[in-house]
């Protein structure tokens, strides 16, 4: 529509200006009135007939008496001038297409109040409805005409404008009539959509009349709330229209300013204006005016502030109470911004705030809830409780979506409030509306955590009690957002309650006695997980009575599945004996007797835990080289080396046997090791040389690392004996030289590369463990350190950091010795 009127307004600047100052101009209350008559003589005599020329229309007519606008802009308004010079081609204007904008929130449908106030205010009496029927009139004009003769051309075009063609429909039912508008608001679109601004704009008019109507009261605020979806959806289109135009030559900020916006798009804004001016009946120039009031920022920086001013003092003219309380509303509607804005400048907002979410809308609420939040922060709590303010925030949440990358630190915020509430009441009064929000936006891990607080607060002094409609309110806010009942279920916290152990003994009873000769093994396995986690969370205390009880009861029932019976062993110590050599997974046995031993070592059975670890031992030859690990074939070393080196951590608290010897279970690991059949080309043998040196190393000590409470160690048994120390020695010395030989058969073949990792590794070993006051053994370390890096192949950034270490132990008094050694190790790279 108003696109084609621009080609007047940018033939004089000043012109320009003075239409924009138009809109502020000082009005003379002491001869105006709003609802003051306005004489227009002849103007519907011939509406029907007015498809001639505009000079044969004009011949039958007597007298116009002066308009208002024509009498201030003396007939030089822009409509005027487009009139007098419609020969003149538009230019068009080009849309940039990559710039997409959302309707404005200030725009959007009351999503939130609409269905209510729709249901809630009916009415069975018969209404009545004008429908826009669309005009056909055409318009035309000589350059040549005089002023008079344009003035009486503009005031029918205006008639045309605000009534056209109508049609009454009577006797319509609520239904009916709600149909009709959306009908009109769907034409509204379609209108615009195929570039019939002026229909579009006729239809606006056409339906902010019917809100003058107030035969039907209790229907009003129903009508009101459907009328208003067409203004809101008016004002984003012309505001969109314009945004778009203002792409040239680049795209508007979020934040603009009048001064940003090109003239283009501001001659076309004062146009929709100068349009909506020449409305005459007061409602629908106001309504209509009020739907574009966010276009005032492409005018001017105070537009806004200007028009809401001049906007409260016509709807002062509006005789009816009812309507005009309802123009107040929609003007409102459309300054919530405004409004919030007013809100942060407040000092005691805290009521006034509470007032606001709960009166406006959930997605205005949920757009600005970090906002909202700042602003309850800086509330005074004395004359009203921001758990309160946050429970009201929170209601808001609960009915729309804030975006995505603020949720987690909304959650946080309301959370950090909520949780310092002393009163349960109040507590769970808040926490109740936020377990909702969490369930919607958030995992299974942030809701354990609502809910474990939940029962932290609630616990004591059985608060629960005077509490159970909110908790049940709970449960059923978090059972619509959690299909899956495995995850719902699901426990972290050990039980012990009667009645649930009962009852899921008897269901993991159920799917251990379907297993069969058929049953898959994916299906035994996922089975085996499902009692496992039962068995797992299962715990009376200190009460080992009933818990070994309850395993032997396990046990008697799952004795068809191996997964449970590993489970139930390392509850069981008494049954693992025996029950450990009936398995067939070698690594399982392996583990479970390292872990059995642990387990009697720790509870000062030292016989059974002697028993399990020489098992163990016993077992290492049976391991095979490989293994099936999910229906691969893999390499059994690492996992063999990493229970060896587990092996060796808990055999610094085992105590010697007295008819064994000293370190037997040492030796006899180390014979193990020796006499099994590795991989060739394989170092792994080695590596359990290298690191039983730091367990011996430990031994040596008068006091060890760790122990275990009303266990002796060797450290008690021996006293630190020269016997015992030498002892150990010898066991080092010879490990040392299973090593050396090692590293010189890697120097004649091609594992140079191997050779710099393991003579690094007892390097380190020596480092960390070893005293280097010994010469022999100063000088070796050092050999060591020129081997792996003879070829070039140590990490470079290791050895460097290995060096700075060395240098800043060596400042310490006791081990200035590492200074000479330090001056001896140089870093080579490969050549």
């Amino acid at each position: 529509l108003p696109d084609s009127f621009t080609k007047n307004g940018r033939n004089h600047q000043g012109q320009k200006d003075a239409m924009c100052r138009l809109e502020v101009s000082a009005v003379d209350f002491s001869d105006y009135h709003p609802l003051k008559a306005i004489t227009v003589t002849d103007s519907k005599a011939r509406r029907g007939g007015r498809k001639g020329s505009t000079s044969s229309s004009s011949s039958s007519s007597s007298s116009v008496a002066l308009d208002p606008l024509s009498s201030m802009l003396d007939g030089t308004d822009p409509l005027s001038l487009f009139a007098a010079a419609s020969e003149t081609p538009t230019l068009p204007h080009s849309i940039s297409a990559g710039k997409e904008e959302e309707v404005g929130s200030d725009f959007e449908p009351w999503s939130s109040k609409r269905g209510e106030i729709l249901s809630r205010f009916t009415t069975t009496e018969k209404l009545s409805i004008n429908l826009f029927m669309g005009s056909d009139k055409s318009k035309a004009s000589s350059p040549s005409s005089a002023v008079s003769e344009k003035v009486r051309t503009r005031l029918e075009e205006l008639d045309d404008l605000e009534e056209g063609s109508q049609r009454e429909l009577l006797n319509l039912s609520q239904q009916d009539y709600v149909n009709r508008i959306e009908e009109l608001n769907q034409s509204l679109k379609e209108a615009w959509g195929s570039d019939q601004k002026v229909k579009a704009l006729k239809i606006v008019i056409q339906c902010s009349k019917l809100l003058s109507d107030t035969s039907v009261i209790q229907f009003y605020p129903s009508k009101f709330v459907l009328i208003t979806d067409i203004l809101d959806t008016f004002g984003g289109l012309v505001y969109d229209r314009i945004w778009s135009m203002c792409a040239d030559p680049h795209p508007l900020p979020e934040s603009f300013s009048a001064d940003d916006v090109n003239d283009t798009a501001k001659e076309t804004c004062l146009n929709w204006f100068f349009k909506i001016a020449s409305i005459r009946e007061l409602v629908p120039r106001l309504y209509v005016e009020a739907a574009l009031l966010k276009c005032n920022r492409f005018l001017t920086n105070s537009g806004i502030q200007e028009t809401l001013q001049r906007l409260t003092a016509m709807i002062r003219g509006i005789g009816d109470p009812l309507v005009a309380v309802y123009a107040r509303a929609y003007l409102c509607r459309v300054l919530l911004t405004e409004t919030m804005d007013r809100c942060k400048k407040l000092g005691n907002n805290a009521l006034l705030l509470n007032s606001v979410m709960w009166a406006f809308r959930a997605e205005f609420v949920a757009m600005r809830a970090t906002d909202f939040i700042g602003m309850i922060k800086d509330c005074d709590e004395a004359g009203f409780p921001k758990h309160l303010l946050f429970a009201s925030l929170g209601r808001s949440l609960s009915c729309a979506d804030p975006p995505e990358s603020e949720r987690l630190s909304i959650l946080n915020e309301a959370w950090k409030v909520a949780t310092k509430v002393r009163s349960p009441r109040d507590y769970i009064n808040c926490a109740e509306i936020w377990v909702e929000f969490t369930c919607r936006h958030f995992t299974k891990r942030e809701v354990n955590t609502v809910l474990a607080d939940i029962i932290k607060h609630m616990t004591p002094d059985r608060a629960f009690e005077d509490a159970y409609p909110q908790l049940q309110s709970v449960i059923k806010k978090i059972l619509p957002h959690f299909h899956d009942f495995s995850v719902l279920f699901s426990m972290q916290e050990a039980t012990r309650d009667p009645v649930i152990l009962n009852a899921l003994l008897h269901i993991c009873k159920t799917m251990h006695d379907s297993v069969n000769a058929l049953t898959l093994d994916d299906e035994k396995r996922s089975l085996s997980l499902l009692i496992n986690g039962f068995i797992r969370m299962v715990s009376f205390g200190r009460d080992f009575e009933q818990q070994l009880s309850f395993c032997v009861e396990a046990r008697a029932t799952f004795c068809n599945l191996e997964p449970v019976i590993i489970h139930l062993i390392h509850a069981c110590a008494a049954y693992s004996f025996i029950t450990i050599p009936s398995l067939t997974s070698i690594f399982s046995r392996l583990n479970l007797y390292l872990l059995s031993g642990q387990v009697a070592l720790a509870n000062q059975c030292l016989s059974q835990a002697d028993a399990f670890l020489k098992a163990a031992v016993s077992l290492l030859p049976e391991v095979p080289r490989t293994i099936s690990i999910e229906g691969k074939q893999r390499s059994s070393e690492p996992f063999l080396l990493d229970f060896i080196n587990n092996f060796l951590s808990t055999l610094l608290v085992v105590p010697d046997h007295p008819e064994q010897g000293v370190l037997y279970l040492v030796r006899g690991l180390l014979n193990m090791v020796q006499d099994y059949t590795w991989e060739d080309n394989s170092d792994a043998k080695i590596r359990v040389y290298i690191s039983a040196l730091p367990l011996l190393a430990a031994m040596s000590q008068e006091s060890y690392l760790y122990t275990i409470p009303k266990v002796d160690s060797n450290e008690t048994l021996y006293g630190g004996d020269p016997k015992f120390i030498a002892e150990i020695n010898k066991l080092c010395e010879t490990l040392i030289a299973q090593v050396l030989d090692h590293l010189k058969g890697l120097g004649r073949d091609e594992g140079v590369r191997r050779q710099s990792s393991l003579a690094f590794s007892l390097f380190g070993c020596l480092l960390a463990h070893g005293d280097l006051r010994n010469n022999k053994l100063n000088q070796l370390a050092v050999n060591l350190w020129n081997l792996s890096h003879k070829h070039g192949f140590c990490d470079t950034r290791t050895s460097v950091r290995t060096l700075e270490y060395i240098k800043h132990q060596a400042q310490q008094a006791d081990l200035s010795h590492l200074s000479d050694m330090t001056a001896r190790l140089s870093l080579q790279s490969r050549a």
